[in-house]
């Protein structure tokens, strides 16, 4: 479940980075400056993420999508469309834009503890006296000469991409070239080594690992005793989601993805602080990524003897900034008041339903009805709308052939959904589409049908406010210890709406008694489903299901409204520019433009952008933010 929100405007950031796996593009200056790179960039279109090293985006697919996110969104969902429909304040709605730029929305992790994640030291901890062998004697500043660093350093940040640095061995013994490799490999993430001979003369090669050898598990060295196994570090990152972080982080010190923990994952459009643990990697070594990453910092390294645990987290703090308000100083404090004291309907946000003309939750109703023919037929078929040409060949390479092979020849990066799947019926053929679909990633499969349950739940929320308001009724469910019961009419007197959860559809379930309840079956039937039946023949896909909280109350709340002159200023002092010392932003007493700017915590798996919905009482669909915010900059 993805804690953070996901962008809600059209402007998308792309970024001229060092790191490996983005593409080379031109880049033009950004609207704020980005870690580590005061010239930054923000481009026409996103710059792409290589999930496979050896395809490249053609340079005339992103000319081509340069302008076409606002036409796309003419075909995506809107919050009626998945079942959000209610509100539960009383004051009157104000418009504003969302994510104008993605520092507009900032979001911090609350640890198991209940302290809030913040990046505010760099330093790296203390070796431990009795440590058995202190790692390793790379940092020696006789094995490197201050030459030899700064042609490695320039080696490492692609300033010499294609070639690579040979260094002599003078003194040629093997505890010699061993502490080379070694001190290379420390200071230097991203670099490989190799001894060649030349000439009767030994030389240790520096160069750029590449492909799966840069996923590889680096050389073994001895960890001491009394040290956690586990480094645990403040990731700092911005308009970069969590798992795109950790495959970036991965390929630099050339390790699988698999070691690295976190207990919430972070969505891409805004600035964001979490936990991060990584088996058996020094504080050094990734102190070291601060020198060659852009929009990330890393920070307040300690070591411990566990791993972070998906869901350990107690919560998020956000920041949010909504630019060009126009609702008055007396809207804004009712509307702050009542998310404050009375709360907001606890709805699946939109990202949970995907972009595109075709909803998510559609494909997890044909898996869950086991009709496989349309899973493929949703996932690989024309759509209306824009999307990126290659897609668009695909598909209709798809829908007039049914030739999974030529289809596939369209794609030139395979690792989207549509090519994992193609990828599937080439390997299995047309008549094993459950095998085949077993290709795509189980999150990714199992999003589909969570999306299916996240609209029937939303959708039966709604009906449940709009029949019963914020009153607690006879038929409701409570839970008690974690097991759900219904309540009595006299039980239901004593409770409101805050103590009411309703269920997501599933066999381990129970429903309300009222005629809410009812309406589930009569919606799963409607949609081709038994209620009665929700396991599946493939095991993977048999939902369970779960409780959730109808309305949630924020905690921490707070706001202020800020007037402003420059639309491309940032209205947020962030852990880094604290950090570097740098002033915050100063608000004028009067501007041409007005903000309002809140902050709160909410519990895991709930939606910042469903409190911000109740506040401004707008749809928070991408679609509308894209009109509203093309109306704002025309």
């Amino acid at each position: 479940m993805e804690e953070t929100e996901p962008a809600l405007v059209p402007v998308q950031g792309g970024e001229k980075r060092v790191c490996p796996e983005e593409e080379k593009g031109e880049a033009v200056p950004s609207k704020k400056p980005r870690v580590n790179d005061n010239n930054g960039g923000k481009s026409k279109h996103p710059v792409k993420d290589d999930e496979d090293e050896e395809e490249e985006m053609p340079k005339d697919e992103e000319e081509e999508d340069g302008e076409t996110f606002a036409d796309m969104m003419k075909h995506g969902l809107t919050e009626l469309d998945v079942g959000i429909l209610k509100f539960i304040s009383e004051h009157k709605g104000f418009s504003g834009i969302l994510k104008e730029r993605y520092s507009d929305f900032v979001v911090h992790e609350i640890n198991r503890e209940g302290k809030t994640v913040q990046l505010d030291d760099l330093s790296i901890p203390p070796e431990e006296e009795e440590a058995p062998e202190p790692e390793p004697a790379a940092e020696d500043p006789d094995v490197l000469t201050e030459e030899q660093k700064k042609e490695l350093g320039e080696l490492q940040l692609f300033k010499n991409k294609e070639g690579d640095v040979s260094i002599e061995v003078v003194d040629d013994t093997k505890e010699k070239r061993t502490q080379i490799h070694k001190a290379i490999k420390t200071q230097f993430p991203g670099l490989e080594t190799k001894t060649e001979e030349r000439d009767t003369h030994k030389f240790i090669v520096a160069y750029h690992a590449a492909g799966k050898k840069a996923l590889a598990a680096p050389r073994k060295h001895s960890w001491p005793k009394n040290r956690g196994a586990f480094c645990h570090f403040v990731l700092y990152k911005e308009n970069k989601d969590t798992m795109d972080s950790i495959n970036v982080l991965s390929k630099f010190l050339r390790l699988r993805p698999n070691v690295f923990s976190y207990m919430g994952t972070k969505d891409k459009r805004a600035i964001t602080v979490q936990e991060i643990a990584v088996l058996r990697i020094t504080a050094e070594r990734l102190s070291h990524l601060n020198k060659c990453l852009n929009n990330f910092k890393l920070g307040n390294f300690c070591y411990k003897n566990h791993p972070l645990k998906l869901g350990e987290l107690q919560g998020n703090h956000f920041t949010v900034v909504l630019r060009n308000i126009s609702g008055n100083q007396e809207q804004v404090e009712q509307a702050l008041k009542s998310l404050k004291e009375t709360g907001f309907i606890n709805y699946y946000g939109m990202q949970r339903f995907g972009t595109t003309a075709v909803p998510t939750y559609q494909v997890g109703k044909a898996i869950l009805r086991n009709d496989w023919s349309e899973v493929v037929d949703l996932i690989l078929k024309p759509r209306p709308g824009a999307e990126k040409g290659y897609l668009v060949r695909c598909r209709e390479e798809w829908a007039k052939s049914q030739d999974p092979e030529a289809a596939l020849k369209k794609l030139p990066v395979k690792r989207c959904v549509e090519g994992q799947l193609l990828r599937g019926l080439c390997m299995y053929g047309k008549k094993n589409i459950v095998t085949a679909f077993g290709l795509i990633p189980r999150n990714n499969r199992l999003m589909y049908i969570h999306s299916y349950q996240s609209v029937v739940w939303n959708t039966m929320v709604s009906r449940r406010i709009e029949d019963f308001g914020l009153n607690a009724v006879e038929g409701d469910l409570v839970l008690k210890g974690g097991t759900a019961r219904m309540l009595s009419a006299e039980e239901a007197k004593g409770l409101t709406i805050h103590d009411i959860v309703m269920p997501l559809p599933g066999y381990d379930v129970i429903y309300p008694s009222h005629h809410v309840g009812k309406g589930y079956r009569e919606m799963l039937t409607a949609d081709g489903l038994d209620i009665d039946t929700m396991r599946h023949k493939v095991k993977d896909y048999s939902l369970a299901g779960a409780y959730r909280r109808v309305v949630i109350r924020p905690s921490d709340v707070s706001w202020e409204v800020i007037q402003y002159d420059d639309p491309r200023v940032s209205l947020v002092h962030t852990d880094v520019e604290m950090l570097e010392d740098k002033p915050g932003p100063v608000f004028n007493t009067e501007g041409k433009y007005r903000a309002l700017r809140m902050e709160f915590s909410l519990p895991p798996s709930t939606y910042a952008t469903m409190a911000i919905r109740e506040v401004l009482k707008m749809d928070t669909s991408i679609k509308n933010q894209t009109q509203l915010n093309t109306t704002w900059f025309n």
